[in-house]
């Protein structure tokens, strides 16, 4: 056990591995992505498509469409 560790499991009610959606409105990264989330405590995700992996996302961005529950699970919709 470590002190001073300030490792949290959820960030901003997100936590790596759930699946999300995010509709980027404004900035260098406007679009829609859907995929799995890896997060970070400053709130900018990175978030795993099929074909790409997007790097600084915003949680207010992202609405949770399936919570990580230990299970694989395809995002070919």
């Amino acid at each position: 056990m470590r002190y001073g560790n300030t490792f949290e499991k959820k960030v901003k009610g997100f936590q790596t591995g759930d699946i999300v959606k995010a509709v980027v409105t404004s900035g260098k990264k406007v679009g829609t992505y859907t995929g799995r989330v890896a997060v970070r405590k400053s709130g900018s995700f990175n978030i795993k498509t099929v074909d790409k992996t997007v790097q600084g996302i915003s949680w207010k961005y992202c609405r949770l469409l399936h919570a990580s529950d230990g299970y694989s699970y395809n995002t070919t919709c």
